[in-house]
């Protein structure tokens, strides 16, 4: 059923999904690549709210409430996403109970992760904020944890609450 309600949609890096207010139509989940998260002021500056990548969605929250987009999703690399129409959406999770708690674990998967940074930005430095981010980042390969995936400095920035002054002063990461 879920296959025919499916379809497949390309993005290049750089490439903006959705924006925050717009009206929600649809949810995806990410076959490949990384995308960001992330909600911005009128002044342009930014915070990462998260980044996503294969097995992952988005798009969830505004179709549940129906509210417009709460934040954006940009592409940080070339992804494959499946798109779902708010509709089908809506439909498969009448008939469909383990989507159901599916995108209910989800949910409350994201929100113990906002209790976290929320935590996080009110209780730690900037040292403890990056160190944790870098935990959160970092792999299991052999036993040991590694971070795989890099990011800008300016995106870790973005992601602890910082500006790129702050960590530069703060703390030495490679370029």
């Amino acid at each position: 059923m879920l296959t025919t309600m499916v379809t497949r949609r390309s993005a290049s890096r750089n490439t903006t999904i959705m924006s925050s207010g717009d009206a929600t139509d649809s949810l995806y989940i990410v076959l490949s690549g990384r995308l960001k998260v992330m909600m911005s002021d009128s002044e342009g500056k930014e915070v990462i709210l998260a980044i996503l990548g294969p097995g992952e969605f988005f798009g969830e929250m505004g179709l549940i409430d129906d509210s417009p987009r709460s934040a954006s999703v940009v592409a940080i690399e070339a992804c494959e996403l499946l798109y779902i129409a708010k509709r089908d959406f809506k439909k498969c999770l009448a008939e469909n109970f383990e989507m159901a708690m599916a995108v209910m674990r989800g949910l409350v998967r994201r929100l113990r992760e906002a209790d976290r940074k929320i935590g996080s930005l009110a209780l730690l430095d900037v040292y403890g904020r990056v160190a944790r981010l870098l935990l959160d980042m970092a792999e299991n390969v052999n036993g040991e944890k590694i971070v795989t995936k890099r990011l800008p400095k300016q995106d870790i920035a973005k992601m602890i609450g910082g500006s790129n002054i702050v960590l530069r002063d703060t703390i030495m990461l490679p370029e």
